[in-house]
Order: structure tokens, then C-alpha cells, then sequence
């Protein structure tokens, strides 16, 4: 698979410097975990389950999270984990036609050259996404792998809820051992949403617990999600459309505090995710629309402003720009529609490739400060060092944009592919 995969190879020559690179399931995790982009949580009791997951691979969702615990009610839990094992036997079939087709078709050159390979892989001419299950109990685990049989190699991992040093020992130890019993890579995604992450009193001594056992468990851990809605419900908030987890003091204090133990750039941290962006449908708007006309002048590009603003979605593209300047890379989302918007604000502009690459170059191997070629800002070398490393593995997964193309075209083709 690979992001923008889903559009026409002759639009996105038109608009990458470098193209998205392909990547599958088996990738190294460092890959993965910048890969995810918007990762798309799903009911784990839909009865065509199936049928989303394909469709949404097609529209160029790269992860998806089949959840067992908040989306559904208690009841359906064991409903949910039948429909699971069905959906994925599903799957698997849809797959081996799928690849069976382009292989009778001559589809394709493989991973290092071509789309034909990535078309061909899924029934639907796209790649299945990422898959991940969101489990309630550490027993889940097991016995979710044992049920899924052979269709577990579909399946990249767990989301664990509620994640602390306490809970999430438990959870960690039953994925080794389905991985051990399944010979299948097995990945997890902790949720960090507890009261004792939230609350001021313990939150230093919670985040200094979760770093020791995440760090313990390091091989396994793809990435870290934050659960803002859990954080703000302790207090009986919700935030509007129109303002984004930064502006809620108390939520922007804990993203803050778990990117300084938790998303360190020395090696120690993790790829933290973005908060997920709650839809509402629109009431009357107190303050001006976030998002400005200047990149909205003529055509087309007015017109997408429009509908952007009149789908509160400028308040998502807002709180994007935030969740990166805060240092967390991809977003859970909740609804299709946030998925472009997420990938086209991850592709990397030229200008910032063009900075990396500078500060990268083995002849400022001793530091010292240059120009940037945008004549714009001054680059200096040693402690911008960090940012170079991460922006270039952006860049390989979600593509560097030419220099003439901006993010209403790359979401402009996003929607229409």
C-alpha cells in the first residue's frame, strides 16, 4: 500500500516532488508507526465489516481499529468477537481472489516498482489497511488470536484501553505470548485516557510508570494514542467544533506532558498520535471561520473552503497543524471524512524537504548555521538536527509535495480519487 495510492499515478506525478513509498504489513515498525496517518476507528459489530474495511483501503485509509470496547455496549462484546472471526475469514477469501486475479492478469512488478502490485493485492484493487483490534481484557488477546487462525496473519495488533503501568502489564504479556503462539508480528497501540494520567497529583508518577514498561516492551509498541475524550468527560467538558484540544487548558496540559516523558527524540520515545476530532453538526458560530480565503483565491479552491468550513472541518485542519506542532504525528479519527484531510496536511511542502535535507548533509556533520535555500530563515544544523530526521521519514512515507503544490491540491485530488 501507499498513501495517495488510491488517486491516478499520472495526478500524483503531477503533484509530488517524491512520491509516497509503497509499504506493507511487514515494514520495519518505524515505518509503520509514521504510516498509520488517520486511523480509522470501526464498530467491531457491523454486520459487513468486511465490505468497510475494503472500501475504505480504496479511499486510501491506511490503518483501521476494529473496536470491542467504548463503540459497542457491554452486551455485544461477545456478538462483536464472532463477528470478528467472520469478517476476517471474509477478508482473507476477498484477498486470495483479489491476488489471484492480478496474478492471472500480470498485474504488477512488486513492492520496489509498482502500483500493479499494490492494486492487485485487495478484491477491490486496494491494499486491505493496517488492521488492529480494540479489546476490553488482557484475555481477549489470546483468544482472539487462537480463533482467527491462519486469517491472524490480517491482523498487525491491539489497541489496549486505559493504558498504565498496573493495566497495561497484563495486556502486554498476553501479546507476547499470541505472538508467540500465532508466529505472527504483533503490534500494540496503548490508549493513554486514565484518570491517574489526567489528574495532577499522580500524572508524573503514572507517565514514569508507563515509560518503564513501554520501554521494557519497546519491540512491540507501534505507538501511543491519546484518549481525549476520556480526559475531558473526568470533568464533565466537551469541546465544540470550533475549538480544538489545544484550547482546553486542562487536555492541552496532559498532550503536553506526554510528549515530554513519552515523545522524546533521543531514541527513548514513542510516535505519539493525534487526538481524535469529535463531529457535530453546526449551531450558530460565535467566532470567524479558522480557515483563511488566502489559500482559497479562484475556482474550485473557493468552493472546497466552502464546504470545508460549512463541515466544521476547519476546525480539524486547525487542530492538525497543533497535534504536529506539539510533536504527535497521525490522528484517530472517527468519520471518513477526516482521513484526507489528515493525509494531505502529513505530505511534506517542498520548502520543508528542502530545509532537512540541507541540515542533514554530511558536510554540516560539525554544526554551525546556513541560510535556507527559500532565503526565508536561518537552519542551524545541530539543534534543528532532530526535526531533519523525523521530516525525511515523513517525507518517504507520505510523499514531498512539488513546489508548486499546495494542500487544497493535494486534498482537492484526495477527495476526488
Amino acid at each position: 500500500m501507499r498513501h495517495f495510492g488510491h488517486i491516478p499515478a499520472a495526478a500524483r506525478a503531477a503533484l509530488f516532488h517524491q512520491e509516497p513509498a509503497v509499504f506493507t504489513a511487514d515494514s520495519p515498525a518505524d515505518t509503520l508507526a509514521v504510516a498509520l496517518g488517520a486511523t480509522l476507528y470501526s464498530p467491531a459489530t457491523r454486520p459487513r465489516l468486511a465490505d468497510d474495511v475494503r472500501k475504505q483501503g480504496a479511499r486510501g485509509v491506511a490503518s483501521m481499529v476494529l473496536c470491542l470496547e467504548d463503540s459497542i455496549s457491554d452486551a455485544e462484546v461477545e456478538a462483536g468477537e464472532a463477528n470478528l472471526v467472520r469478517q476476517f475469514a471474509e477478508l482473507a477469501a476477498g484477498t486470495a481472489r483479489g491476488a489471484s486475479t492480478g496474478a492471472r492478469d500480470g498485474a504488477g512488478e512488486g513492492p520496489a516498482g509498482g502500483d500493479g502490485a499494490v492494486d492487485a493485492a485487495g478484491s477491490d484493487g486496494g491494499e486491505l489497511p493496517l488492521l488492529f483490534i480494540r479489546v476490553r481484557e488482557p484475555r481477549q488477546i489470546t483468544d482472539l488470536v487462537a480463533r482467527l487462525g491462519d486469517t491472524v496473519r490480517l491482523l498487525s495488533g491491539f489497541v489496549l484501553p486505559k493504558f498504565t503501568e498496573t493495566r497495561g502489564r497484563p495486556f502486554l504479556e498476553a501479546l507476547a505470548v499470541a505472538e508467540r503462539d500465532s508466529g505472527r508480528r504483533l503490534f500494540a497501540m496503548p490508549v493513554l485516557e486514565s484518570p491517574e494520567l489526567l489528574h495532577l497529583e499522580t500524572r508524573a508518577e503514572t507517565l514514569a510508570g508507563i515509560a518503564a514498561l513501554t520501554g521494557k516492551y519497546r519491540e512491540r509498541i507501534l505507538a501511543l494514542r491519546l484518549g481525549v475524550t476520556d480526559f475531558c468527560s473526568n470533568y464533565g467538558l466537551r469541546r465544540s467544533p470550533f475549538m480544538t484540544a489545544y484550547d482546553v487548558q486542562i487536555v492541552a496540559a496532559v498532550i503536553g506532558d506526554v510528549v515530554n516523558v513519552l515523545g522524546r527524540a533521543d531514541g527513548t520515545g514513542f510516535t505519539v498520535t493525534g487526538p481524535v476530532w469529535e463531529y457535530f453538526r453546526p449551531g450558530e458560530r460565535m467566532f470567524k471561520p479558522q480557515l483563511r480565503r488566502s489559500p482559497f483565491l479562484e475556482g474550485r479552491a473557493e468552493d472546497l473552503r466552502t464546504t470545508l468550513i460549512e463541515h466544521d472541518l476547519d476546525g480539524l485542519l486547525r487542530e492538525i497543524e497543533l497535534d504536529r506542532a506539539n510533536g504527535l504525528l497521525g490522528k484517530t479519527c472517527i468519520h471518513p471524512t477526516h482521513v484526507v484531510p489528515v493525509h494531505a496536511l502529513s505530505v511534506v511542502s517542498h520548502e520543508e524537504f528542502s530545509d532537512a535535507q540541507d541540515i542533514l548533509r554530511p558536510e554540516r556533520g560539525g554544526g554551525g548555521v546556513l541560510r535556507s535555500a527559500y532565503t526565508n530563515k536561518m537552519n542551524e544544523v545541530k539543534p534543528h538536527r532532530a526535526w531533519a530526521e523525523r521530516t525525511l521519514r515523513r517525507a518517504e512515507v507520505f510523499g514531498v509535495a512539488r513546489e508548486d503544490v499546495g494542500f487544497v491540491e493535494l486534498l482537492t485530488a484526495g477527495l476526488a480519487g
